[in-house]
């Protein structure tokens, strides 16, 4: 790809600009390299366990970007990190000095992956130091945040980008692309379920049991559950009900343990769906008038497989944690260094919050019906 910027006469680069002019992107990437330069550098703020064992080596093995700095506020953290990743003293900041990357050609873009309610001001600081954004899920603690986070990095003419990794695998892909060929006819009924049995020992301090940081199992898992049924659809949920449980008093105090909730879409079709810290599942089957099709597991690292009541399988293989992580950045890398949109930009983070505000305020209310905002 020419990155001379006077190839304005360029057809198809005309064509280009208008498209992303209409998802809201013109201007975007001031200082993006061309395709086929150095791969971009990406900087991880944040060094707990989903970028210290997943992103981290992800980026080993990705061709497109590569780890070039890091955001700590641990010391002795940051220097284990050089040593293993040769990260120059340049390019290590703390939380409080994280505004000094504007001023640094070697990072070009910031990876959020931080607790949930770090997500928004973190995100907005990138913006506003020229950088483009990947932000792990949820994207923020609200849908108002959401909008936030999109229009700063709209103003600020870099990119976002939300780590819905599953969105990258091409099992899951196959799903997506069921919901507009249809081969089964018309789709009546979905069940997603995403949970895990944990934190029976869990420190006191942890943000996931912490609802002012964004605990809970459904800011941490449901969010599977939530946006496999709307990738599933292909269609935006109407309305909401849910109900909350909580067996573990002792540990969850203030959050969820537990999240059911059944999500209305266009056509009648209708999502049940469930999260959980007190119980393992992982599945999505989607039930129509002539057939049914299933990943399961749908959201692990690996491994995700499924069939489908004609006989067809979805066994495509990324290959070995973290290669689903190193797929997702690629794939992220190159939407910047081509200059479109991303597979999974903010506005997709933004729909599946405006989701769970309903599914919050349905919970609250003790399973009323509540309906989704659409703008």
């Amino acid at each position: 790809m020419n990155d001379d910027a006077s190839s304005v006469h360029d057809p198809a680069r005309r064509r280009l600009l208008g498209a992303l002019g209409a998802a809201g992107l013109a201007g975007v990437l001031p200082r993006v390299h061309a395709k086929g330069s150095r791969p971009l550098g990406v900087a991880l703020v944040g060094l707990g366990y989903y970028s210290r064992d997943l992103l981290a080596p992800a980026l080993q093995a990705t061709k497109h970007c590569r780890l070039a700095g890091i955001v700590t506020g641990t010391p002795a953290k940051a220097a284990e990190w050089q040593r293993r990743y040769d990260i120059p003293d340049r390019n290590v900041y703390d939380y409080d000095g994280f505004d000094r990357i504007a001023d640094n050609p070697d990072i070009d873009v910031v990876y959020v992956v931080l607790p949930n309610h770090l997500h928004k001001p973190f995100t907005l600081r990138a913006a506003a130091a020229g950088k483009h954004v990947w932000c792990e899920k949820p994207m923020a603690m609200d849908a108002a945040e959401a909008q936030a986070m999109i229009d700063a990095c709209r103003h600020h003419r870099v990119q976002l980008a939300i780590g819905y990794r599953m969105q990258h695998e091409p099992n899951t892909q196959a799903v997506m692309a069921l919901a507009k060929t249809r081969p089964f006819g018309r789709l009546q009924r979905i069940r997603a379920e995403a949970g895990f049995h944990g934190f029976d020992g869990a420190s006191a301090d942890n943000w996931r049991l912490d609802p002012k940081r964004g605990g809970g199992a459904m800011y941490d898992m449901g969010v599977y559950a939530l946006n496999a049924a709307r990738y599933t659809t292909g269609t935006e949920p109407l309305a909401v009900t849910a109900t909350q449980e909580i067996q573990r008093p002792a540990i969850f105090r203030g959050v969820d343990e537990s999240m059911r909730f059944r999500l209305e879409f266009p056509e009648g079709v209708v999502a049940d769906c469930a999260t959980s810290f007190g119980r393992n599942m992982n599945v999505l089957r989607a039930e129509c008038e002539k057939g049914w099709y299933e990943l399961s597991p749908f959201q692990a690292y690996e491994g995700i497989r499924g069939d489908a009541s004609d006989g067809r399988r979805f066994d495509a293989a990324t290959g070995a944690t973290p290669a689903q992580q190193a797929r997702q950045m690629d794939d992220d890398a190159l939407a910047i260094l081509e200059r479109r949109p991303p597979r999974v930009p903010g506005e997709e983070g933004l729909r599946d919050m405006r989701a769970l505000d309903a599914i919050f305020a349905s919970a609250r209310g003790g399973g009323t019906r509540v309906e989704i905002a659409t703008a």
